[in-house]
């Protein structure tokens, strides 16, 4: 569902400030893989999901979303593969505007628009039965504004947004890093939930080990742009943070010092 080959991508090339953030880049995700990225600050998480969703072009290689190559495509085109949501709570949604609005957005994003009623009322019970499945109590609350609604609720919406045409890929980029921690931990299980029950292949990024240990079939490691380790399956079901830690230190010849990967 995503490729990426040989993906370079150099900043402030040519000055004092030049840095390369991914050096040949290799990555395969099948259909409803769920990988989470870990690394330290300015290791090329970010810049790895900002590369995919055409963000900014990269420098050479190749990237193919189920099949297609969207290497050279600008980043509206491609859009419409991909679903995001970002650390900011306040991105993602208009604020201005209901939450039953907010959806009906997403559901008509990159199709023909016409002349009719901004939310039917088919769409209005599909809304609450969608909302009522999250738990927070939202599907009471269609006609608030999103601005009104906490930074856990928001995220929440985002997410459902996000998913609600099954996009090919949905990239996380640190979702909930901006969460108190209580509800950080209900945005990932929320996470969770829509990502399996639509089968959704997804990349997320985070700094938090335990999170990246938790959630997800796959996990990557990332230091100075390149992917320094790998785990699936049962290995990675039985990693701890120390493992984590101890794998990062043997293959990168550095120890870890983010605070936020090793507190989190």
């Amino acid at each position: 569902m995503l490729k990426l080959v040989n993906v370079c991508k150099t900043f402030n090339t040519g000055t004092i400030n030049e840095r390369k953030a991914l050096i040949d880049i290799n990555l395969e995700l099948n259909e409803g893989d769920f990988i989470t990225v870990i690394g330290g600050n300015g290791a090329g998480k970010s810049t790895v999901l900002n590369a995919v969703a055409g963000i900014w072009p990269v420098d050479s290689g190749a990237i193919f979303i189920d099949g297609n190559n969207v290497t050279g495509m600008p980043e509206h085109v491609r859009a419409k593969f991909i679903g995001r949501v970002f650390q900011d709570p306040m991105m993602g949604t208009a604020p201005d505007m209901q939450i039953e609005e907010n959806l009906a957005l997403a559901l008509r994003r990159g199709k023909r628009r016409g002349l009719g009623w901004g939310v039917t009322a088919k769409e209005k019970v599909e809304f609450k039965q969608k909302l009522s499945r999250l738990g927070l109590g939202l599907e009471d609350r269609m006609t608030s504004k999103v601005g009104l609604l906490s930074g856990g609720q928001r995220q929440a919406l985002t997410l459902l947004m996000a998913s609600i045409q099954r996009p090919k890929l949905l990239l996380l980029d640190e979702h909930t890093a901006a969460l108190d921690p209580a509800t950080a931990a209900l945005v990932l299980e929320i996470t969770e939930q829509i990502v399996s029950e639509n089968n959704l292949t997804t990349l997320m990024v985070t700094h938090n080990m335990g999170d990246a240990i938790k959630y997800g079939n796959r996990l990557i490691m990332m230091n100075e742009g390149r992917i320094i380790y790998e785990v699936s399956g049962e290995e990675k079901k039985s990693l701890t943070k120390d493992d984590l830690m101890k794998k990062f230190a043997a293959v990168s010849g550095t120890q870890l010092d983010s605070d936020e990967m090793l507190l989190g």
